[in-house]
């Protein structure tokens, strides 16, 4: 499966990690901060541990338009700009972006529905040519921004190009004087502002420092030229008035007991921004939508302005375990009973990432299991079992020693990867899929046995550095998979599409997360316990709101989106058209953390109702989701789970488990 401002709210932590916290102690941290992600896992700790490990590089890294010395931007919404023999479109709604060889081109995407797919265009509505340039290069990004440096023939610098994921400007700063040249002229509208009109619209432009006319622009050194479009009603001075150029953005978030809070600011100023659905519902009252909407993949994107785009997300926890505590003595029995087998029935662990760590997870699972039914027995097996997989996955040393079951460290792409590749890893493809597993599975054991933690820290910190540290360590990136303003991940590495990046697995996100919060409370990491929280409760709302329970585009026939991408949404997946895939890849593997997949019964029946029975691709992911609709469902569940076929449970559960969570929903 190839799948690719400060926060105005005083805000405290409180992490209770564990299912009903089973006599955990909560970790907590100081109430009124507003942190930042630079907090975890920083440069000082991340670098001696990679110089543990070994270096190489299984996968060469692509031709890339990269300034020197920058840590190439993997899983970023941009990444297909910055990689690739020619840079890809790239979506910072609600604008899509073109890079060319002597300047850019903007446009607002025109969106078709179809029952399968709704897509948003690339087209170029306004080009931008700046006389002279040789080369252009990504000289800087930011959670939320990337900047092109515009080169002469010499090397020298021309202007500066900046694009922002919400922002509508696309700001242009001149170096030294310049000359542009659009596709379209200009007409003269007010102080510094210019407007034309393109077949989807109109286009503002403001200049300072520098001359219009006609289709020709001319900036003085420090000159700036930024375009917008207008939205339909509105006057074009409106947005103009916040059209100072955009010099980057800054992250910054709370966690509180109930709620989550993300600030995204833009250069520090009184900005205009669009509004995302999982950002609308919780939007800080400091923000004011009057600036009209855009249209997009994701419906009309209210344009609001304020000092920061600041929003909640209700707070998500993980959970090591299902609660078994309300279960009866013969369902604690029956379980007791398959937990032995499923535990006596396990497979050899497989040597890749991706299914090695859908192992691991397995038996972490069956370990808590068999320790709540009192399967001692079976208890002391998966425990051994799990002990001895996780340290020989985390020495430091394995991939000196063997070729499989263990990581290094790769220079060029900077980062953790394993020395058996799966799906594309090696190019940094998925990795917050494959390492959610280990984290949440060393998270569980630790719960087990805290003695394992210092064994297992040195390369699990390190698995947790490559999809989430807080730096740029210049080992390994900041936020490598995560997206601020999205509030979802992006999968795939280098991105060499031209719909932008995509995710597909919102729940292996999700899990992603989890093993994080789960690994922070067995470290007593605070900062990454804070960190984990804010990522576990943003992608969690993500996935409901994109994914599993969206609202339905006019003209779409499902219930549910198979593949976000920056350009479109697709009911599909990368390995099947079959709607169990489809459903099942947005609930794998329905882990004691998937409670934010509950919500209204008569959506999720209309999901699963999609699907053909409870046979096919995931479909064991599917009857689990069927029985968070109801008891009546669930008991069904249970009955389906007891007979179902081996061949029809997927490997990162076990027939124990597809019972015991259907149990604790009757």
């Amino acid at each position: 499966m190839k799948r690719t401002g400060t926060v105005g709210v005083a805000l405290g932590v409180l992490l209770c990690l564990v299912s009903g916290c089973r006599g955990d102690s909560p970790m907590s941290a100081p109430d009124g901060v507003a942190r930042r992600p630079e907090a975890a896992l920083p440069t000082d700790v991340v670098v001696p541990l990679v110089e543990a490990l070994p270096r190489r590089t299984l996968a060469p890294l692509p031709a890339n338009r990269l300034a020197d010395g920058l840590t190439p931007p993997t899983n970023r919404w941009f990444s297909g700009l910055v990689f690739g023999d020619e840079p890809q479109p790239v979506f910072p709604l609600p604008l899509a972006f073109t890079l060319g060889p002597q300047g850019f081109g903007v446009g607002l995407p025109q969106v078709v529905t179809s029952a399968a797919a709704v897509v948003g265009s690339h087209q170029e509505d306004v080009t931008v040519t700046v006389a002279g340039v040789a080369e252009q290069v990504v000289a800087a990004y930011d959670d939320a921004s990337f900047t092109v440096s515009s080169r002469d023939e010499e090397d020298e610098e021309l202007g500066r190009t900046v694009v922002a994921e919400g922002s509508p400007f696309v700001s242009h700063v001149a170096t030294q004087a310049e000359r542009m040249t659009t596709s379209v002229g200009w007409t003269p509208t007010g102080d510094d502002l210019w407007t034309a009109t393109t077949p989807t619209g109109s286009y503002g432009l403001s200049v300072r420092d520098g001359a219009v006319d006609g289709d020709a622009i001319d900036l003085d050194a420090g000159g700036s030229a930024v375009f917008f479009p207008v939205p339909a009603g509105h006057d074009p001075a409106e947005l103009a008035a916040f059209a100072a150029p955009v010099t980057g953005t800054t992250t910054a978030y709370d966690v509180g007991d109930g709620e989550v809070t993300t600030s995204l600011t833009y250069g520090g100023q009184e900005a205009a921004f669009v509004v995302m659905p999982v950002q609308a519902a919780g939007l800080s009252d400091e923000v004011t939508c009057d600036l009209g909407s855009f249209a997009s993949v994701y419906g009309e994107l209210p344009v609001c302005r304020g000092p920061a785009l600041t929003w909640t997300v209700p707070r998500h926890r993980a959970s090591a375990g299902l609660d078994l505590s309300g279960l009866g003595t013969t369902q604690r029995s029956e379980l007791a009973h398959q937990v032995a087998a499923d535990v006596a029935g396990s497979s050899a662990p497989p040597e890749d990432t991706y299914f090695g760590g859908k192992w691991l997870y397995r038996q972490a699972q069956l370990l808590d299991l068999a320790s709540q039914v009192g399967a001692t027995e079976a208890e002391d097996a998966a425990r051994t079992s799990l002990t001895t997989t996780l340290e020989r996955w985390t020495d430091p040393a394995g991939c000196e020693e063997r070729a499989t079951q263990c990581f290094l460290h790769d220079p060029e792409w900077r980062g953790i990867v394993g020395q058996t590749p799966a799906f594309g890893s090696e190019e940094f493809n998925d990795h917050h899929f494959h390492y959610g597993y280990f984290l949440y599975a060393a998270g569980v054991l630790a719960a087990h046995d805290p003695t394992v933690v210092d064994r297992l820290r040195p390369v699990m910190d390190l698995l947790a550095a490559d999809i989430a540290g807080g730096s740029d360590t210049g080992v390994t990136p900041r936020l490598r998979v995560y997206d601020v303003y999205a509030g979802h991940s992006w999968a795939s590495g280098t991105s060499p599409f031209a719909d932008g990046n995509n995710q597909e697995s919102s729940s292996e996100a999700v899990t992603a997360w989890a093993g994080l919060a789960l690994w922070a409370q067995a470290t007593e990491d605070a900062d990454l316990a804070a960190e984990a929280a804010w990522l576990l409760s943003s992608e969690a709302a993500a996935a409901r709101t994109y994914w599993t329970q969206p609202d339905l585009p006019t003209g779409f026939a499902h219930q549910v989106f198979g593949i976000s991408w920056g350009g479109k949404r697709d009911h599909a997946t990368w390995f099947s058209s079959e709607a169990s895939a489809v459903l099942g890849i947005q609930l794998i593997p329905m882990s004691p953390s998937a409670d934010y997949l509950v919500g209204d019964p008569a959506r999720i029946r209309a999901a699963v109702a999609e699907v053909d029975g409870f046979r096919g691709p995931l479909a064991d992911y599917v009857l689990l989701y069927s029985a968070l609709a109801g008891g009546t469902e669930a008991t069904a569940a249970v009955a389906d789970a007891r007979t179902r076929p081996e061949e029809s449970i997927d490997d990162a559960v076990s027939r124990s488990y597809l019972m015991a969570f259907a149990m604790t929903r009757e």
